[in-house]
């Protein structure tokens, strides 16, 4: 069961900072939920992101599925945006693992729509799709191929924990 004790957070974000009881279970792997689908949000981003961009983004991918931020267990990104403050203010905001990829590591995910802009710049065709679904492992699914919002690249993928 989700708990919402929800706060203003992050330039007026509406944040569910979901408190998961469920046997003190956490994390997506592992948790003992067998069967619980999960959801994964991949994101991509220029250096210096602002943390309202990145959270809109978020928000408005999560909206396009009917998601909510509570079903989410996992941010993931190329390594060298995990250590921007706007996507670590966001996972902490809602709670969420901050998951990270090298390059190559993210360069060997199948995906729908690589980019061979974003290839040349960073050495992998995609970063948000592949992120998604490199941290859902296998059997993930992509829910929600690559979108922009506000200059922010967001995909979310799912996976069935257990």
């Amino acid at each position: 069961m989700w708990v919402c004790a929800g706060v203003w957070v992050c330039a007026g974000v509406w944040v569910c900072a979901g408190v998961w009881v469920c046997a003190g279970v956490t994390g997506l792997r592992g948790s003992g939920v067998v069967g619980a689908r999960v959801l994964v949000v991949g994101v991509g981003a220029r250096a210096g992101v602002a943390v309202d961009s990145v959270a809109g983004a978020v928000r408005q991918a999560l909206a396009e599925i009917g998601a909510d931020a509570g079903a989410v267990r996992v941010l993931a990104t190329i390594d060298r945006r995990a250590a921007e403050d706007g996507v670590r203010a966001v996972a902490a905001a809602y709670g969420w693992e901050l998951v990270s990829f090298a390059a190559a590591e993210l360069a060997a995910q199948d995906v729908p729509h690589g980019s061979e802009r974003v290839a040349a710049a960073l050495g992998t065709p995609s970063v948000a799709e592949a992120a998604a679904l490199a941290a859902a492992g296998a059997g993930g699914e992509l829910l929600l191929s690559k979108r922009v919002f506000r200059g922010v690249v967001v995909a979310v993928a799912s996976v069935i924990d257990g």
